[in-house]
């Protein structure tokens, strides 16, 4: 079973659509989604309604999902861990243990644009058409990473 963690900072817009989008990509008799937030503001929270609408546009349903923080057990719990941007990087590698742990750690958008470290804008603060674009973005690089795996 390989497992794949998608984190952001609050866990209730990007990394929910980004475990929704992935989940529905691959087979789950052989993969583990899972997502996480750096910061602990909506432990317990559903995803954002935004986020959910957005995902239910596309035939994802987040709305079960529940908000919880990034923890150094992820680092032993998961064989993937994807970032949405710099600042959720350096929350993740601050509390990694060794090379292993920090090796696991990618920029989602590096999917994409290799080598970029391009951010995943926090959509929080923004209208509608925010979750609109980080449904796409996210979209790509989770079809990139579902035909790398499968």
């Amino acid at each position: 079973m390989i497992k794949i963690l998608m984190v952001c900072l609050g866990n209730i817009c990007r990394s929910p659509l980004a475990e929704g989008i992935l989940k529905s990509k691959l087979p789950s008799n052989k993969f583990i989604v899972d997502s996480a937030g750096t910061a602990n503001y909506h432990v317990g929270s559903q995803p954002d309604r935004r986020s959910i609408a957005v995902g239910k546009k596309y035939g994802i349903d987040i709305s079960n999902l529940k908000g919880r923080q990034f923890n150094i057990k992820d680092f032993d719990a998961f064989d993937y861990i994807y970032v949405m941007d710099e600042s959720n990087y350096q929350n993740v590698i601050s509390i990694a243990r060794n090379e292993t742990d920090k090796n696991k750690v990618k920029f989602i958008l590096n999917e994409v644009y290799p080598n970029r470290n391009y951010d995943v804008p926090d959509p929080y603060y923004g209208g509608e058409q925010g979750f609109e674009n980080v449904y796409k973005m996210l979209d790509e690089a989770c079809t990139i990473i579902a035909d790398s795996l499968v």
